[in-house]
C-alpha cells in the first residue's frame, strides 16, 4: 500500500528543522515587552506606534478569515508575502539543491522556473497543447514525466496565466492519486475567482499530496500588500512554516487585509467579479471582430491572451495611446501573442477603439 503522507516527500533534512524561533513565535503574556531589541518609542513617521513592534508571524485572526474564504481548517493554511513566497518554500522544502526536480507546463507563470533555477533545482517541461477550444493540459505526459524525472512538485496553473485555462478537477485529482508517494502537485489559483469552477482546495481531504495557492492581489485588489497563502495538509504546512523568514506579514498590511475580507467590503468584490467576467465577454468578442487580430482564446481570468498579425504594431499603437499591455512573444508557442488585462469599461473601450483605429490606418495603408 501507498504511504500517502506527505510529509514524507518533505526533505529527508528538513523533516526535524527546528527553523528560527523569533521573539514573537514565542507565545509570552506581559506587560512590558523587553525581549524582541525593538526601539523604546515608536518612530516619528509612526505617532501611534502601530509598528513599532515585529508583528505575530502567523496572525490568527488572518489566517481564519483566510481559511474561512478558501474553505479550510486554519492549520491547513499559511500566509505570506503573494504566491511567489508559498512557491519558494515549496521548491525549498521539497526539493534538495541540485538532487530534484519539477514539472512546469509552459506557457505558464514564470516564477516556478525561477525559484528553481534559484535553488538549483532541474526543471522539466511538459508543454499545454494549443488546440481548437483553446491551451488544454496534457496530464498523460505530465504524469509520465514526473515518473521519469523522479519529480517532487508539479505546477499547474489554474486558470492558466497566460493562458486562461482552467484545468478539470477530477483530472488534477487523478494525477494527485497516480502521483501519490512519489510528488506533490501543486495548484496555482491566482485567478480562481474569476472562474467558473470550484477549488482544489476541495480535493484535499481526498489527495493528501494536492497544496494550492492563494492570493488577494488579483479578484481583492490588494497586490501591493503582499498577501498571499499556500493551503495543504497540516504536516506540510507546518513544516513550510519553519522555513519561512521570521516576519513575513507586515502589520499594515495585515490590517488592510483584514478590513478587506469584512463582510461589506467583500459583497462589493463579489459584485466587481461579477462586472470583470461580463466585461471579460464582450472584450473577447469586441477583439475577435477586429482586423488582424488572428485569435483570442477564451478564459477564465481577469485577462485575455490574443495572437496579432502584426504584434508589434498593435503593442506599438496600444502604447502611443497610453494602454500598457503584456507582450508575450518571448514564451514558448507564444511568438505573435499579447496578454490583455481586463479594465474598467472605459479602459476596455479604449482598447478596442485603438486596435480598431490602428486596424483601418493598417488598411488604408495597404490599400
Amino acid at each position: 500500500m501507498i504511504d500517502d503522507n506527505p510529509m514524507n516527500l518533505l526533505r529527508e533534512d528538513l523533516r526535524d528543522f527546528a527553523g528560527y524561533s523569533s521573539a514573537r513565535s514565542e507565545k509570552r503574556s506581559g506587560r512590558v515587552w523587553l525581549n524582541a531589541n525593538e526601539a523604546a518609542w515608536p518612530s516619528v513617521a509612526d505617532g501611534e506606534g502601530a509598528v513599532r513592534r515585529y508583528p505575530d508571524p502567523q496572525p490568527q485572526r488572518l489566517r481564519e478569515c483566510l481559511a474561512e474564504l478558501y474553505g479550510c481548517a486554519p492549520e491547513q493554511l499559511l500566509a505570506g508575502r503573494g504566491s511567489d513566497e508559498a512557491i519558494d518554500l515549496l521548491v525549498r522544502g521539497f526539493c534538495r539543491p541540485g538532487g530534484d526536480s519539477i514539472v512546469i507546463t509552459p506557457p505558464t507563470f514564470g516564477m516556478y522556473a525561477v525559484n528553481a533555477r534559484l535553488h538549483g533545482t532541474r526543471i522539466v517541461e511538459a508543454p499545454l497543447r494549443d488546440t481548437a477550444e483553446g491551451f488544454a493540459c496534457d496530464f498523460a505526459a505530465i504524469a509520465e514525466a514526473a515518473e521519469r524525472e523522479a519529480a517532487k512538485l508539479v505546477f499547474l496553473c489554474s486558470p492558466g496565466n497566460p493562458s486562461g485555462t482552467l484545468l478539470p478537477l477530477d483530472q488534477i485529482e487523478a494525477l494527485a492519486l497516480r502521483l501519490r508517494g512519489r510528488a506533490m502537485v501543486v495548484v496555482d489559483e491566482a485567478y480562481i475567482e474569476f472562474a467558473d469552477g470550484a477549488s482544489a482546495v476541495s480535493a484535499l481531504a481526498r489527495q493528501r499530496n494536492i497544496a494550492v495557492l492563494r492570493t488577494l492581489s488579483k479578484a481583492h485588489a490588494l497586490a501591493a500588500a503582499r498577501i498571499g497563502s499556500v493551503i495543504a495538509d497540516a504536516g506540510v504546512i507546518a513544516a513550510l512554516q519553519r522555513c519561512q523568514a521570521p516576519y513575513p506579514l507586515p502589520t499594515p498590511c495585515v490590517n488592510l487585509a483584514l478590513r478587506a475580507l469584512a463582510e461589506v467590503p467583500r459583497n462589493t468584490t463579489k459584485a466587481r467579479i461579477a462586472t470583470a467576467m461580463s466585461e471579460r465577454e464582450k472584450l473577447l468578442q469586441a477583439l475577435r471582430a477586429i482586423p488582424g487580430v488572428r485569435r483570442v482564446y477564451p478564459s477564465q481570468a481577469n485577462f485575455l491572451l490574443a495572437r496579432f498579425d502584426d504584434p508589434q504594431a498593435a503593442f506599438d499603437g496600444l502604447l502611443d495611446a497610453g494602454v500598457v499591455v503584456r507582450d508575450f512573444r518571448h514564451a514558448p508557442q507564444l511568438g505573435d501573442a499579447l496578454r490583455i488585462s481586463l479594465g474598467t469599461p472605459e479602459q476596455n473601450a479604449a482598447v478596442i477603439e485603438v486596435l480598431n483605429r490602428a486596424a483601418r490606418a493598417s488598411c488604408g495603408a495597404a490599400a
